[in-house]
């Protein structure tokens, strides 16, 4: 099933409670949680305690997204606080395998995160064992930035290995989605969206997510 993801970078923290009520009332089930590290991008978000205090507001999917150096040390952290699946970046991770082994054996749902310049290829080996993977059509580090096309590609390919090898997981993207762009990601054969400032940014957020949830499920019927 297609999912909106709001991301909570975008929201209010100083309303963070009200921004979630307020995307669950618009029929949002998964919630995008960056953390950033200020060294694998040139950023710096939340850490663990936040993702506890969201943990006890909502009984949403809290999909954490590890854009950090020391994937393994924070994963079983994270996962710990709250998390329900968390995804680390390729480029990060060091021992692949064994830190989605790890955030499996946790408990969680394990995935994988590509850079823009990062080709598909690399995934080719652990595509078998992870539970998502994520794309990014921006680079990451800020919320608000322009979606890079190439990214569908990179979700087409995705897909074709999905059917090809008969595996199950999912695809999900992250980066500049909006109503203009989401029948198409949607068709190239994404699963799972991640929207921060068009949706937190826009006049009626739970309206914003259910108008894209409805666009997406819709678009799923004009896949081949």
């Amino acid at each position: 099933m297609v999912q909106i993801l709001p991301s909570i970078l975008s929201a209010d923290f100083a309303r963070l409670g009200e921004d979630i009520a307020t995307v669950e009332r618009g029929g949002a089930q998964m919630l995008h949680v960056d953390i950033m590290d200020g060294h694998f991008v040139p950023n710096l978000t939340m850490g663990p305690p936040v993702v506890q205090s969201i943990r006890k507001v909502t009984k949403l999917v809290l999909d954490v997204h590890l854009m950090l150096t020391d994937p393994d040390t924070y994963a079983p952290i994270f996962i710990e606080a709250g998390a329900d699946q968390v995804s680390v970046h390729y480029e990060a991770a060091r021992h692949l395998d064994r830190t989605i082994h790890l955030i499996q054996g946790l408990g969680a749902k394990a995935g994988v995160v590509l850079n823009p310049a990062t080709p598909v290829s690399v995934l080719e080996d652990i595509l078998p064992v992870v539970d998502f993977v994520l794309i990014m059509s921006v680079n990451p580090g800020f919320g608000g930035q322009k979606f890079i096309p190439n990214s569908l590609n990179k979700i087409r390919r995705l897909a074709e290995l999905r059917r090809e090898r008969g595996l199950n997981f999912a695809i999900e993207i992250d980066g500049g989605v909006n109503h203009g762009n989401l029948r198409e990601i949607v068709q190239a054969g994404c699963n799972w969206m991640v929207a921060g400032s068009h949706v937190f940014g826009s006049a009626d957020p739970a309206a914003t997510v259910k108008e894209m949830q409805q666009i997406a499920e819709l678009a799923t019927t004009a896949v081949v």
